[in-house]
C-alpha cells in the first residue's frame, strides 16, 4: 500500500481511481464509452489522447489503457527501487511503458473497427429533400435533406428549370451538386399514384 501511495505510482493512482470510476458509471448505463470524443461527427483525431493511440479507438478507452499500463509498471519499478531519482527514472518509463503498450495493446482492435466517414455533398445526390423556402429558383432555395445516417441537414438548392412547384413544403429530387455556386441542383418529385 505503501508503493501505491508513494511518489511517481501515487500520480497514476489517482487517475486510475478516476478510471475505474468512470467505467462503474458506464457500467450502470451513465455516459457512453465515446463521452469524451466530443459526440458523434466531431474530429478528435487531434486531441492529445487520441495522438498517444491508434486512430479509431475511443479517447477513453485509450486513456484508460494508458492510465492503467503505466499504474503497473511504475508500481513495479517503486517496488525494486529507492530514492527520488531512481523514482524519477520510474515515472518516465511508466509514462513510455504506458505509450508502447497502449498502442501496441489497441492496434489490433483498431484495425476491426469499422472507420466512419465523414458526409460528403455527392452523397446527397439522389436524395429527396424538402423545401424549406417559400420558393425555389436558379439563385435562391433552401431544403431539409436526411442523410443515410438519419441525421437532417438544411441545404441550398437551386432550380435550373424554374419550376413553379418547388415552393415550401413540397418533396424534390436532389440530382447534382454544383460546385461553383455550391448548392444543390433540384427538381420536382412526384410519387405518383403509388407513392406516399
Amino acid at each position: 500500500m505503501e508503493v501505491a501511495l508513494g511518489y511517481p505510482t501515487a500520480l497514476f493512482s489517482f487517475a486510475l481511481l478516476v478510471v475505474i470510476g468512470y467505467w462503474v458509471l458506464v457500467l450502470l448505463g451513465g455516459p457512453g464509452v465515446d463521452a469524451l470524443d466530443g459526440g458523434e461527427g466531431v474530429d478528435t483525431r487531434g486531441g492529445v489522447l487520441a495522438a498517444l493511440g491508434p486512430g479509431g479507438v475511443p479517447v477513453t478507452v485509450t486513456g484508460s489503457m494508458l492510465v492503467a499500463i503505466a499504474w503497473f509498471v511504475s508500481l513495479s519499478g517503486s517496488a525494486l527501487t529507492a530514492g527520488v531519482p531512481a523514482r524519477s527514472v520510474v515515472l518516465v518509463v511508466a509514462l513510455a511503458a504506458g505509450w508502447v503498450g497502449t498502442r501496441a495493446v489497441l492496434r489490433p482492435i483498431a484495425d476491426r473497427l469499422p472507420r466512419e466517414r465523414a458526409l460528403r455533398r455527392h452523397d446527397f445526390v439522389g436524395r429527396l429533400c424538402v423545401v424549406r423556402t417559400g420558393r425555389v429558383t436558379d439563385d435562391f432555395g433552401q431544403a431539409e435533406v436526411v442523410a443515410e445516417d438519419g441525421s437532417s441537414a438544411v441545404v441550398q438548392v437551386r432550380s435550373l428549370t424554374g419550376e413553379p412547384g418547388l415552393t415550401v413544403g413540397r418533396t424534390a429530387l436532389i440530382f447534382d451538386y454544383d460546385p461553383a455556386g455550391e448548392c444543390f441542383l433540384v427538381t420536382a418529385f412526384d410519387s405518383g399514384p403509388f407513392g406516399g
